[in-house]
């Protein structure tokens, strides 16, 4: 039997590509692009809170640059 692919709800793939935009910036700010994607990873926290309390991905990667 075919294993079915989990979806994911429609919050979790604003924050994916909220995300997404932030490393975009964070790359516009010095950071390589893997340096940019280890951070969010090891800080998915932060970055989690910073997308629920309403911040731009800008505003995120600048706060995260500071």
């Amino acid at each position: 039997m075919a294993k079915k692919k989990e979806e994911l709800d429609e919050e979790t793939l604003a924050l994916i590509h909220w995300c997404i935009e932030v490393e975009g910036f964070l790359v516009q700010g010095g950071a390589t692009v893997d340096q940019a994607q280890e951070h969010i990873e090891e800080q998915i926290e932060w970055f989690t809170d910073q997308f629920y309390d309403g911040l731009t991905p800008e505003e995120a990667a600048k706060e995260a640059l500071a």
